[in-house]
């Protein structure tokens, strides 16, 4: 039987909320990842034709949208895929909480994550009863590893994993035995070189494992690159033995994507346009957020990809959230991101220009971090 799980990180931002909403010009909020620009029209258009949902939908996709995530596997991360070894899920983060219950995966055993690393990671390892072990070294996993996760684009400080340290992560988890998922949601976002002109990498990817998928995953998610967070829009692809125990125990559990989401899914795979538009904004906010930082003292680091940006001043981060807020700025304590980044605060792109544009302007007039 698994332990009482912690509480949920975001209520400790109460305080801080109630006094940014005090700023005479009002709360700007950049700490959740929230998409706030519009979803493609043709996703929608798909989506509404499709609402004549009468039957159930295939827990394993329809044929449709099988072919179409394997296409865009190959077309955007230059994995050969077959349709049978992908699988829609219901949003990125269910996937992520459950998948150590999935692959049954239970006491005595480890499930390994990043050292800074998004929380859900170690919450599956707790509804599963599994050890949560946060090392990046693969030589640090421990022997009793039966699920790693790798994330890369990193939430939340936009570190990139090369092909290099990829190929070493899958060698030693072939060597534990373990399964391997690579979360890669932020894959289209690459800002800094060599990401800003070449894409990064999967851990599908032939120069990582070949062309040999047993034991590696790879999880992608619509929430971001085509603003469908409220559509629940995610799969997973990779190793067929696998996909094939995944759909059988999700077929059982009744996690089905709804029918016209698997429509909407497959018409946003295919269109790259509003993928390159979203881009766009989403570097334009940067270019204005990240020199304001600068010049009022913090030190951005990572944040090479992704949708956030990673800056400390070396203080502690509730100190950081408490001075960004009295601007009437919610960013979130690096507290929440694992006990090794107690100095840092994650500043979301995900607000609009006009909010972001305000962000920056009360950044440079207050100088946060020159009080």
């Amino acid at each position: 039987m698994r332990g009482p799980l912690p509480d949920y990180p975001w209520d400790a931002m109460a305080p801080y909320i109630a006094e940014a909403s005090q700023h005479p010009e009002g709360i700007l909020n950049l700490s959740i990842g929230s998409p706030v620009d519009p979803s493609p029209a043709s996703v929608r258009e798909a989506l509404a034709a499709a609402t004549d949902a009468h039957a159930y939908p295939a827990t394993a996709g329809s044929p449709h949208l099988r072919e179409a995530i394997a296409e865009w596997f190959l077309r955007r991360r230059g994995v050969t895929i077959a349709p049978e070894a992908v699988l829609p899920t219901i949003g990125s983060k269910e996937l992520v909480a459950l998948l150590p219950f999935l692959l049954g995966v239970g006491a005595g055993e480890a499930v390994v994550f990043p050292r800074i690393a998004y929380p859900s990671y170690a919450i599956g390892a707790a509804l599963a009863g599994a050890d949560a072990v946060a090392a990046d070294d693969p030589a640090e996993w421990p022997d009793h590893t039966k699920l790693v996760w790798l994330n890369s684009p990193s939430n939340p400080d936009g570190r990139v994993l090369g092909v290099d340290a990829l190929r070493a992560a899958v060698a030693r988890a072939r060597e534990l035995g373990a399964v391997i998922a690579g979360d890669e949601c932020y894959a289209e976002f690459g800002w800094e070189t060599p990401w800003d002109t070449e894409p990064i990498p999967s851990i599908l990817d032939p120069r990582v494992v070949g062309e040999d998928h047993t034991g590696v995953l790879s999880v992608y998610s619509l929430s971001k690159q085509s603003n469908l967070a409220g559509y629940r829009a995610a799969f997973i692809g990779g190793d067929p033995s696998l996909i094939d125990a995944l759909l059988t125990v999700r077929k059982h559990a009744g996690l089905m994507q709804p029918a016209p989401v698997q429509a909407a899914m497959t018409a946003a795979l295919a269109d790259e346009t509003h993928v390159a538009e979203q881009r766009a904004r989403y570097r334009a906010r940067r270019e204005l957020l990240l020199p304001a930082l600068e010049s009022a003292g913090y030190r951005v680091e990572g944040s090479e990809a992704g949708l956030y940006l990673w800056v400390t001043r070396d203080a502690d981060a509730w100190e950081s959230v408490a001075e960004f807020a009295s601007l009437g700025i919610v960013v979130g304590p690096g507290h929440f991101y694992g006990d090794h980044s107690a100095h840092h605060v994650r500043i979301a792109l995900t607000a609009t220009d006009l909010d972001v544009a305000a962000a920056a302007a009360r950044i440079r007039a207050g100088g946060v971090a020159r009080k």
